[in-house]
């Protein structure tokens, strides 16, 4: 379809996918931006791209709605590959896509009416190296390290699940605020000691093998889940002996599930719903409006 879209969420996390080949104009970041705008565009957490591999059945670029380029989105993949059964470009249930940070398994669960409704990604091996984020700071894990911001000193652990992340931890009965989320979800998304910017969790253990977070997502503020955030949390939890895998993982959208493993307890799998939500196609007014937007770079490879 000429200019046509394709948008889904997992637990309110939603995306919008495109196949630059369907496309009549060249992406560029202030073009994603406008795409993911909830007010001037069609409106997303960000977009997903449709690309080539050689080293996977499918490819996939990952963009947020700032039109910066992440590594991976674990419900955007979910996301991802429920267009590619829905618009018939494989039959198949169980596949592999490549994304910037390296290929991952995917599985779908297939409803009643032949929907995939509930997808599961083998996310690969977590890191708590400072490297793999990266982070400024020495040593060799980033576990349980200080870290200050507004005026506060606070603990965090920082987790690479093929993006960056920094989760902060309160002890089981107490909770995060929104307006917590808000004030220090930006400046640790800045905070120095993060060169590429990071993603931010606050959680709170909720049960042996249960928490509860709030996410601030690198390039998009306030989201009401994130795939990613999840395997992160879950990880760093699992190592500090708060939660035992498999582990829910409770969000303002609704919930995930995360099994860490192996020898190191960082091996991820992420599971949940998905849903479609609709497939249309960019009207040709609007397409003119992306046209007319500045040509700042390419993101077509």
């Amino acid at each position: 379809m000429r200019n046509g879209i394709f948008k889904g969420h997992a637990v309110g996390n939603d995306y919008l996918v495109v196949d630059p080949a369907e496309l009549g104009f060249r992406l560029t970041p202030d073009r994603v931006r406008l795409l993911c705008d909830r007010n001037r565009g069609v409106g997303s957490d960000g977009l997903l791209v449709v690309s080539t591999s050689r080293r996977a059945d499918f490819g996939v670029r990952i963009f947020n709605p700032d039109g910066s380029e992440a590594e991976r989105s674990g419900n955007g993949l979910r996301i991802f590959a429920r267009f590619l059964h829905a618009t018939g470009r494989t039959r198949r249930t169980a596949f592999r896509v490549e994304t910037q940070a390296g290929a991952v398994g995917i599985r779908l669960s297939l409803d009643r009416h032949g929907d995939a409704s509930q997808a599961a990604v083998e996310m690969g091996a977590a890191s708590f190296a400072p490297d793999s984020l990266p982070c400024a700071l020495g040593g060799d894990e980033l576990i349980d390290r200080p870290i200050r911001v507004a005026g506060r000193a606070l603990r965090f652990c920082g987790v690479s699940v093929g993006n960056p992340h920094c989760v902060l931890f309160r002890a089981r009965g107490e909770s995060w605020s929104v307006e917590e989320l808000r004030e220090l979800g930006p400046l640790l998304e800045n905070h120095r000691i993060f060169p590429n910017r990071c993603n931010v969790q606050l959680a709170v253990p909720t049960g042996a093998r249960s928490l509860f977070i709030r996410i601030w997502e690198r390039g998009a503020g306030e989201t009401a889940a994130s795939g990613t955030s999840a395997c992160a949390v879950a990880c760093a939890a699992v190592r500090l002996g708060l939660v035992r895998s498999p582990v829910a993982i409770h969000s303002p959208g609704g919930v995930l599930r995360v099994r860490v493993g192996g020898a190191e307890s960082t091996d991820l799998t992420l599971e949940g719903p998905v849903a479609e939500i609709m497939r249309g196609r960019l009207s040709p007014a609007f397409v003119r409006s992306l046209r007319q937007t500045r040509l700042r770079g390419s993101l077509a490879t």
